[in-house]
């Protein structure tokens, strides 16, 4: 029982990357409701390791074209659909025994906006007298669209910690709502109240998140649990693909370092955390902040072996070679690296920096310190020339890096979205909305990004051997129709490597081991083939 249920609904996607579920914004929603003598529970509906595979919804039929056979090969990209997390009915149950006045539901995402629409109205149909509140990035940029729903009563744009909390205490005493921050709603004459997002003015001043919530079992990674945190908020970039440059939630405003250390603290000795991946928008771009909190960090767990990440991705310009030692000793390992793409005209068009110069000195640096790194690009934008995301991936061949090949998706509230909006290029449904769906057919055509993905599997395969010390297979005609069950996954993938190398046919494995052909864009091979120089 209690006066308050916080969601994290289910998902239904082709993967699911357990270490970026954390609910952390719903455990600082909670801190500010308990600090208001609120008692709060957290449904956290992901935190269970079943899964369940279903058909593909119809508007995505077109990915069986690309997805529809299993491969059991390095080269590999998505084969089933699944409902990840708890089933409707056990929330319906979980529901109905808190018994809550209030529920509030977090809707991060757009593609997985209809599975908090339907968290809302199994909330509704299992306690039907509770009030249901809906927030996040998706209920912020499109609040016409979710205020539709008729099970939702309330919806919050912006930083849900100003205005959940007044909202509950005006619901529980029976109070006005009309000065609550961002707050939306239908009125009785059927338009809606839509405000501006809330923001935070002093992130100080609030609570730190209710740590106690997370079912840190479900999280753990070895011997020790995850966590998820944010040292900061906002970005000062203004990237055409990314909706924080257009909003004024986009003001870039830092934590003080010593209440991250006490958030830090907390997770390490009483939850026993060891991995802190940083959601941080821009985590490096104040060099002095960055780096004292790197070195209390080291202070403060200089006795425990903990691991950072940075999963969103570092700015490479905004580190120099003075903070990487500090960031390995800080407990650093991998650096997730931004580099967008290597050509002018689409970083022109991505409102981005060229940033090859310090990208190149800090990989050879942190090799030095065996820090490992991951060059992320991005292909299949509106306006993108799918030959230069070759150029990318072959850049990203010859540096110390692993490819990180990111689909572009259109992010509502960026400037991209509008600029597919005005040209009729977003896809029809929400659920579209996602890089496993391949939402863009534009001057990069779906055949030619998910050539582009099985690219960056080829590129990472060499790597692969490089590391094993093993040499590059010498190219050589397919020779065989199968392997056998006992054959491992490196020399299926050796072995389809030379084939690829010699005739430039990418190859898969199906689950009895038969071998097929996957749909690519030969001119793209081509010039793939022509780069890699083998």
């Amino acid at each position: 029982m209690a006066d308050i249920l916080l969601i994290q609904p289910p998902i239904r996607d082709y993967y699911l990357t357990k270490k970026r579920t954390i609910p952390y914004g719903l455990m600082s929603l909670a801190s500010g409701l308990m600090e208001k003598g609120f008692s709060v529970d957290l449904l956290d509906a992901l935190a269970t390791p079943k899964s369940k595979i279903i058909d593909i919804p119809s508007e995505m039929d077109y990915l069986s074209t690309y997805y529809g056979r299993t491969d059991t090969s390095p080269f590999s990209l998505f084969h089933h659909y699944r409902h990840y997390g708890y089933s409707f009915q056990h929330i319906g149950k979980i529901v109905r025994e808190s018994n809550a006045f209030l529920v509030g539901i977090a809707s991060l995402f757009t593609p997985y906006a209809d599975m908090s629409i339907q968290t809302a109205q199994t909330v509704k149909k299992f306690l039907p007298d509770c009030t249901v509140v809906i927030g996040g990035h998706h209920p912020t940029e499109l609040p016409h669209d979710v205020l539709e729903s008729g099970a939702v009563d309330y919806l919050i744009r912006g930083e849900g910690e100003v205005a959940l909390p007044l909202l509950a205490d005006a619901l529980h005493n029976g109070t006005s709502l009309e000065n609550i921050p961002g707050l939306c709603f239908r009125k009785r004459d059927g338009t809606f109240r839509i405000v501006e997002p809330a923001m935070m003015k002093n992130i100080d001043d609030y609570p730190l998140p209710a740590a106690q919530l997370l079912n840190s079992k479900y999280y753990m990674r070895g011997d020790h649990a995850g966590y998820t945190i944010t040292a900061s908020r906002g970005c000062p970039f203004k990237c055409s693909y990314c909706a924080m440059g257009r909003s004024p939630l986009g003001i870039y405003r830092r934590r003080n370092v010593d209440r991250i250390i006490t958030e830090m603290k907390t997770a390490v000795h009483t939850y026993n955390c060891g991995f802190f991946d940083f959601e941080d928008e821009n985590l490096t771009h104040d060099k002095k902040w960055f780096t004292a909190l790197m070195t209390k960090i080291v202070l403060a767990f200089k006795d425990r072996d903990i691991e950072l990440r940075a999963m969103n991705g570092l700015f490479p310009p905004s580190i120099d070679q003075d903070l990487l030692p500090l960031m390995k000793q800080a407990g650093f390992k991998t650096l997730n690296l931004s580099l967008g793409t290597t050509s002018g005209s689409q970083l022109k068009k991505f409102n981005r920096p060229d940033v090859r110069p310090a990208f190149e000195r800090l990989t050879e640096t942190a090799e030095m310190y065996r820090l490992a790194c991951v060059g992320y690009i991005i292909v299949g934008a509106p306006f993108q020339d799918p030959g230069q995301s070759v150029d990318d991936l072959i850049y990203l061949w010859r540096s110390r890096v692993l490819a990180g090949v990111s689909v572009y998706y259109p992010a509502p509230g960026s400037a991209d979205y509008a600029i597919c909006q005005k040209l009729n290029l977003l896809p029809e449904f929400s659920s579209l909305f996602r890089s496993s769906a391949l939402p863009l057919d534009h001057t990069t055509n779906r055949l030619e990004t998910v050539t582009l993905l099985r690219l960056g599997r080829i590129v990472n395969f060499i790597k692969r051997l490089a590391d094993l010390r093993i040499p590059i297979p010498k190219p050589a005609a397919c020779s065989r129709a199968y392997f056998s069950a006992s054959t491992d996954r490196l020399e299926i993938g050796s072995t389809l490597l030379k084939w690829f190398l010699k005739d430039g046919i990418i190859r898969g494995v199906d689950a009895r081991g038969h071998v097929y052909t996957h749909a690519t864009a030969a001119a793209l091979i081509e010039k793939f083939m022509n780069g890699l120089g083998l």
